[in-house]
């Protein structure tokens, strides 16, 4: 029998599923604008992406097309009742994105989940059976405006957070609150976790301060900041009306293309975790 070359490329385990925390405690920054949109767009390169709304608004449901009377099983079960997480998932119409919603009872959650054992690890424990499963290369998780227990949830079972920063200078202060928080998670509850990358959101280039404060973020930031940046666009503004990611409603708008630009380079750092250190 001939033995195999010694210079045979041994096969690879299967990838492991990333996910990723899209995070920020100030309201109105474009977060749950970006959870949708870099969601499709991941998916749109043939990636398996699966999106977890846990913001009580449901915004990121609305946005993909799924009604408020249509949400009896969602995230809300998934932390208080500790329903399998396949009964919590359902396909939506994008291909390659699937979709945890948010029930309207989450807002009730952060008291409920007060009394529970390992309270911080209920999404966590949650998803584990999708981690090392084949079928999802990512999840991401549209977190609450706010540093609560379910943000806490998010941050505790995420390898990653990434953060959109709106242009504006109350955003960027607000921000360091948020690094505090990460650096608390990581030494007490999630030692893995790691910032990701923060992504300029609402930028206009007729506006001095968005120049200002993209500005301010590279210099503290440096490459951590993505260089593609999401414009003010109307077409962002109107496709959520119409329960379409804007690469659906209108795909060669600035807003639709920036996101696809973000969902390229997104992948392109994702992908160098991968390759081995030199």
């Amino acid at each position: 029998m001939s033995q195999p070359s010694p210079d045979a490329a041994e096969p690879q385990p299967p990838r492991r599923t990333r996910v990723l925390a899209i995070a920020n405690q100030k309201g109105g920054v474009g977060k749950t604008t970006t959870a949708i949109n870099l969601a499709t767009a991941i998916a749109a390169n043939g990636e398996s992406v699966l999106l977890i709304d846990l913001d009580p608004q449901g915004n990121a449901s609305t946005g993909l097309g799924v009604p408020r009377t249509d949400r009896a099983t969602g995230s809300y079960r998934l932390l208080t009742e500790g329903i399998p997480v396949a009964d919590a998932v359902r396909a939506t119409y994008v291909p390659g994105l699937s979709l945890i919603p948010a029930e309207p009872d989450l807002a009730g959650a952060e008291i409920e989940l007060v009394d529970f054992d390992r309270r911080e690890f209920r999404l966590r424990d949650a998803i584990a059976p999708l981690r090392d499963a084949p079928g999802i290369d990512f999840i991401l998780i549209d977190c609450p405006p706010s540093l609560g227990l379910l943000t806490l949830n998010a941050l505790v079972a995420a390898d990653a957070v990434l953060v959109p920063l709106q242009c504006e200078f109350f955003a960027l202060e607000g921000i360091t609150q948020l690094i505090r928080t990460v650096d608390m998670v990581k030494r007490a509850l999630n030692p893995a976790l790691s910032l990701q990358g923060i992504v300029l959101t609402m930028y206009d280039r007729r506006n001095n301060l968005s120049e200002l404060v993209a500005a301010d973020a590279r210099a503290f930031f440096g490459s951590q900041v993505y260089e593609t940046v999401i414009p003010r666009n109307i077409r962002i503004s109107e496709a959520p009306s119409h329960g379409k990611p804007v690469l659906f409603y209108d795909f060669r708008s600035p807003g639709a293309q920036a996101y696809v630009r973000l969902a390229g380079e997104f992948l392109k750092r994702e992908r160098a975790l991968l390759e081995p250190a030199a």
